[in-house]
């Protein structure tokens, strides 16, 4: 059986130690500014980095339709390898629906149709030929090419239709007898997980009923192959994903040059922020500066990467080279936005309440558990973040007072009590000193997590107020880390173009005047 004793293929979200190397070489002109500043006004670049290298052209709605194809294979193919638990699954419609109820009627007319004439006098078999011959392709397409040629021979001279549609014809055909081979190889086909279902055919009485549950169950072996060869072709996906979609992305845009205007607008906003934030800081008060100041193409880039957790995807669209994880990168967000409130509550907590809950851990992990349960859906519309914190606040104070009763000890005064809830409830406000103070912690910390050659393998040290969520960040921080080496695996030699014009464009049209004029 194809499916019995087969290994699981597990992906891994982390980029190999070789993928690393290759990023190595796709983001040389990625590495700091006084490393790389020749490389970057230099006019050479290779044709996966040069969107915009030859004029502005018509594009054809078939050239957009073929994009959008490319698009949607290399979003798959990425799902697939970074996905350890992608699998397809049959679309189930909703019971009530109209396309529910047609599908369900036109069914049952078949089968009617079907059981009106094996009963008939004398019975016709047109249309149980027709099903015959369709199952057999189904069971041939489960053999492995290349093996099973006596399993093979088997099933297309027992489900010959030609022989079939003669012993129809002289009324010898033996439909029980075919639908019991049926269900007698499925069972040698099927993986273990279809067992049971195989059983129960043998159980159904009525030919019309077992025919009608075989293609079911061949359905679900259908189902079953298809993510078998998934898992099996993953670890090759892996291997192959970054020239993948790298060169399906170049496809994309020769088809439609603006391929890039989102990307390039992403990494645009984090140059200016970083050309502000230098010039605050270099610039001399009375002095005159008219030097534009140096910039890292790391850093920008990193600081980019970072504006992704705190992305409103529901307004704003992601750019083009980071759709196909568009959704990992929304599950983070909002995991982290539930672990920064968590942070803060922790931290008004230990500064109001410290010296009472001291050296009670067990209390400290309950006040985190009722924080997270009620915090969860934090990121829908429809909840309301102030009543959330209005709430846990008085089950916080609750449980204090629980424990200090159990230890003899006097319980929270009322206005300790409504200072610790009102504390809790000012939380929701973004301005919030407290709140902005964890924000700060934590892109410092995933901001330190980018700059390591293998976060994997080495994590940045925990800023202080950040303890007890040290856990569930470290995980997120190597996911999201994860992610963003890929992306700068495949999309390195694109960003390096943007980032070529965007930093250096004009120093090296200053060079090419000053060179012009000396002439």
């Amino acid at each position: 059986m194809p499916f019995n004793g087969e290994k699981q293929y597990v992906g891994e979200d982390q980029p190999s130690d070789s993928d690393s190397s290759r990023f190595s070489e796709s983001m040389a002109s990625l590495s700091d500014y006084e490393c790389s500043r020749q490389s970057f006004t230099s006019d050479s670049s290779s044709k996966s980095s040069s969107p915009a290298s030859s004029p502005p052209r018509v594009v054809t709605f078939d050239e957009v339709m073929g994009a959008a194809r490319n698009l949607e294979n290399m979003t798959l193919v990425h799902e697939i390898a970074v996905n350890e638990n992608f699998q397809l699954k049959q679309d189930a419609l909703p019971e009530n629906s109209l396309a529910s109820r047609v599908k369900r009627i036109v069914h049952q007319a078949y089968w009617d149709v079907l059981e009106s004439e094996l009963n008939a006098e004398p019975p016709e078999y047109d249309h149980a030929i027709k099903l015959f011959e369709e199952i057999r392709e189904i069971l041939l397409s489960f053999l492995i090419p290349g093996s099973g040629n006596r399993l093979r021979n088997q099933i297309c001279e027992v489900l010959d239709t030609d022989l079939i549609r003669q012993q129809a014809e002289h009324g010898a055909v033996d439909i029980q007898g075919l639908a019991n081979y049926i269900i007698s190889t499925m069972g040698k086909l099927c993986a273990p997980v279809r067992d049971d279902d195989v059983r129960k055919l043998k159980a159904t009485g009525n030919i019309v009923e077992v025919l009608r549950q075989i293609f079911h169950v061949l359905d679900l072996m259908n189902m079953d192959m298809a993510n078998f060869l998934i898992r099996s072709f993953r670890p090759h996906f892996q291997r192959q994903l970054v020239d993948y979609e790298r060169t399906k992305f170049q496809e994309i845009l020769e088809e439609t040059p603006s391929a890039l205007d989102k990307t390039t607008k992403w990494i645009q906003e984090s140059v200016n922020e970083e050309l502000l934030a230098v010039s605050e800081t270099t610039l001399t008060p009375g002095a005159k500066n008219s030097s534009k100041p140096s910039l890292s193409p790391t850093l920008v880039l990193n600081n980019s990467y970072l504006k992704l957790l705190q992305w409103d995807y529901q307004k704003k669209e992601l750019p083009e080279t980071l759709i196909t994880d568009e959704v990992r990168l929304q599950e983070l967000r909002e995991k982290l936005n539930q672990l920064k409130i968590i942070a803060c509550l922790s931290l008004i907590t230990n500064n109001m309440l410290g010296a009472i809950i001291e050296g009670l851990p067990e209390l400290a992990d309950k006040l985190k558990r009722i924080s997270a349960v009620l915090l969860e859906g934090m990121n829908k519309e429809t909840f309301n973040l102030k009543d959330v914190l209005n709430s846990v606040g008085v089950q916080t104070c609750g449980e204090v007072n629980k424990t200090l009763i159990e230890r003899g000890l006097s319980t929270l005064n009322a206005e300790v009590q409504a200072n610790l809830v009102g504390q809790f409830s000012s939380i929701e406000k973004e301005d919030n000193p407290i709140r902005s103070l964890i924000d700060k912690r934590i892109q410092l910390y995933l901001k330190s997590l980018l700059c390591l050659p293998s976060p994997q393998k080495c994590l940045p040290p925990m800023p202080g107020g950040l303890a007890v969520i040290q856990q569930e960040l470290e995980v997120l921080g190597s996911q999201y880390a994860n992610i963003v080496n890929l992306n700068k695996q495949v999309y390195g030699p694109f960003y390096a173009n943007i980032l070529r014009k965007l930093l250096f464009s004009e120093e090296a049209m200053g060079k090419a005047d000053a060179s012009s004029s000396a002439n």
